[in-house]
């Protein structure tokens, strides 16, 4: 049985629906996320974030779920954090898709069995929702956060452009254009639906 854990990155949080506070929009979208990784069943869960972070992570994470403090809010130290700890296959979540289903994550890992890199994009302009590797990481593999990244920015430093592949994209709810996307039939994401007022 292959080691696999999902790591919600504790990602910066620019935008909250009016009358909501920053702080509390960013924590709530952060726990729904958490929330869903902890019943995942093909993986363990955990969190990554950087020293600034810590207390929020400690706030939202299950019991004795693990936490990885990382020097920066980037993917890399996060996949070394996991190799680190016994882990074979790992992804790296941006923590601000609190609607994301569980099939979306399975898609995610589920190319590691044949290529070394996955990726899942975060919807238009808004960067990559998820990066997953088997570890540890390849060594071409550079460094980036996930706002930032994309698919083709990963195979630059790819051997081959087949080494990264793309699976199925998930928005991130970053601004008015994606929360008017929002589903409020769908079940989960509890904690940013309350702040919403569903």
């Amino acid at each position: 049985m292959v080691r696999r854990v999902v790591v919600a990155l504790l990602v910066p949080v620019g935008w909250s629906p009016p009358g909501v506070a920053l702080g509390d929009w960013r924590a709530a979208l952060a726990e729904d996320v958490v929330d869903l990784l902890a019943r995942l069943a093909q993986a363990e869960a955990a969190i990554a974030a950087t020293a600034a972070d810590l207390k929020l992570a400690e706030e939202i994470a299950w019991p004795g779920m693990r936490i990885y403090e990382v020097p920066t809010a980037t993917y890399l130290p996060v996949l070394a954090a996991a190799a680190a700890d016994g882990f074979e296959q790992a992804a790296v979540l941006a923590a601000d898709a609190a609607d994301v289903p569980g099939m979306i994550l399975g898609k995610l890992l589920q190319p590691l069995d044949g290529r070394p890199v996955a990726v899942a994009a975060g919807g238009r302009g808004n960067g990559l929702l998820g990066v997953a590797a088997g570890l540890p990481a390849p060594s071409w593999l550079a460094d980036h956060d996930l706002d930032s990244a994309s698919a083709s920015l990963l195979r630059k430093t790819a051997p081959s452009p087949g080494d990264v592949t793309s699976t199925a994209e998930w928005r991130r709810l970053r601004g008015p254009a994606e929360l008017a996307s929002l589903d409020m039939g769908l079940e989960g994401w509890d904690n940013t639906r309350a702040l919403l007022g569903g």
